[in-house]
């Protein structure tokens, strides 16, 4: 007889629908994929979603730092947090102003002007930001050259400060609108147009108005109306404007003010950030002495939301602290209140 030999028995098959599935995302190609992650990258509400792309996988860790994915990044994909700043944060944005991006460019060149003192690099990517018409590089580099930040009081140059706020207010910029208003009223940096002025400063505020009307239509969020609202010229309330993420970056950053020991102090805008580079540069209020402006605007906003109320007379201050001294500014120019 003979003896039946043993057979293994071989591995099942697969269908191509196993296949088909097991290869789904390795079959689609990279431009697709590229695409699909410009969309994500542009509407990111938080670094968060950038990052977790990075550790799904080796292909999307690769193709999630390609160029064109980077140049898409929203800005609230960019708002890094400043407990979270390291040098892989600051390689992340160099790699996405390499590739482009105009808002890290802006958010770079803030962090490093006020935050890392390295002026020159930070300027330089602002103007590169500026080039491309991005407004509040346009409206910062202005604030700059009005305070001759980075430099002494010799270095401020008000008509090239004027020049960047009409191109920025040409772009839609409110603050850098107001701006130029107070500047054509007052004849600061150009020859003075009290008409014009007013004109720009209510232009101004129609479009602070508009721009809150069109949020309410199209959210109907309780939260944009009632408390917490800034009151504007035409007696509506308004809400105070949506803080730019490298602002609250500078406020996190310097936290309730600057290094004591120097003299130096930060806007009291809430929504602003901006240190001083130097001691007396900033504005201070011509009524109270108390609080210090980078620029008309947000003089203006914090004016509407918070100083009107807290504004005391510098000599009713002085009386009921004892005579004390009015904080170590007293060199600084000032500003008058609003009306």
């Amino acid at each position: 007889m003979r003896k039946k030999q043993k057979t293994t028995p071989s591995p099942p098959r697969r269908t191509n629908a196993t296949v088909e599935e097991s290869d789904l995302f390795d079959g689609l190609p990279d431009d697709l994929v590229v695409f699909i992650l410009c969309k994500v990258s542009s509407s990111a509400s938080s670094p968060s979603d950038l990052i977790s792309i990075l550790f799904t996988c080796k292909r999307l860790n690769r193709l999630a730092v390609h160029p064109l994915v980077l140049s898409k990044a929203s800005p609230k994909a960019l708002a890094i947090r400043a407990k979270n700043w390291s040098d892989s944060a600051h390689r992340f944005l160099k790699l996405c102003v390499n590739s482009g991006n105009i808002e890290a460019s802006y958010t770079l060149g803030m962090i490093r002007f006020y935050c890392l003192q390295n002026r020159g690099s930070g300027a330089s990517l602002m103007a590169k930001a500026a080039i491309k018409t991005h407004a509040p590089a346009l409206y910062s580099l202005a604030v700059i050259q009005f305070n001759g930040s980075g430099g002494s009081k010799n270095d401020k140059n008000l008509k090239a400060g004027v020049a960047l706020c009409a191109r920025a207010a040409f772009l839609g910029h409110v603050d850098a609108l107001r701006e130029l208003g107070h500047c054509l009223q007052d004849g600061y940096g150009v020859r003075q147009n009290v008409a014009e002025g007013r004109r720009l400063l209510v232009q101004a505020n129609t479009r602070e108005l508009a721009s809150v009307l069109r949020a309410r239509s199209a959210s109907p969020d309780p939260s944009l109306s009632g408390s917490g609202c800034l009151l504007s010229d035409f007696g509506c309330d308004v809400t105070e404007p949506e803080t730019h993420p490298v602002n609250t970056f500078l406020k996190e950053w310097f936290g309730s003010g600057c290094d004591g020991s120097s003299g130096l102090r930060m806007c009291s805008h809430v929504g602003c950030g901006r240190p001083e580079t130097r001691p007396h540069e900033f504005r201070r209020c011509s009524v109270c002495g108390a609080v210090n402006y980078c620029s008309r605007g947000c003089q203006a906003l914090d004016w509407k939301l918070r100083h009107k109320m807290e504004c005391v007379p510098m000599e009713q201050w002085l009386d009921d602290n004892n005579g004390g001294d009015n904080g170590g500014v007293g060199g600084g120019e000032e500003v008058g209140e609003q009306n």
